[in-house]
């Protein structure tokens, strides 16, 4: 699987390893995803996830109705 937020869209980014030599080697920063289950009271039904640590404060903080609307919006979930 991707490793890429259903709700944020946050991908991995590249950058550099740096040694105390000063030597630098390509590596990628990675997103911190979880698999979270969500329940959609509308909905009656339980669904799957995989979104990054913020994703989740942001549904916590804003609703998760309201997130999936504007990551549909977006273009990060499909519907």
């Amino acid at each position: 699987m991707s490793k890429v937020c259903q709700i944020t869209g946050k991908r991995p980014i590249s950058g550099n390893n740096v040694s105390h030599a000063n030597n630098k080697t390509r590596r990628r920063f990675y997103p911190n995803l979880q698999k979270k289950r969500f329940y959609l009271p509308e909905e009656d039904a339980w669904i799957t996830l995989k979104v990054s640590t913020s994703a989740i404060r942001t549904i916590n903080k804003n609703g998760l109705n309201s997130v999936l609307k504007k990551a549909i919006e977006n273009g990060n979930i499909l519907v």
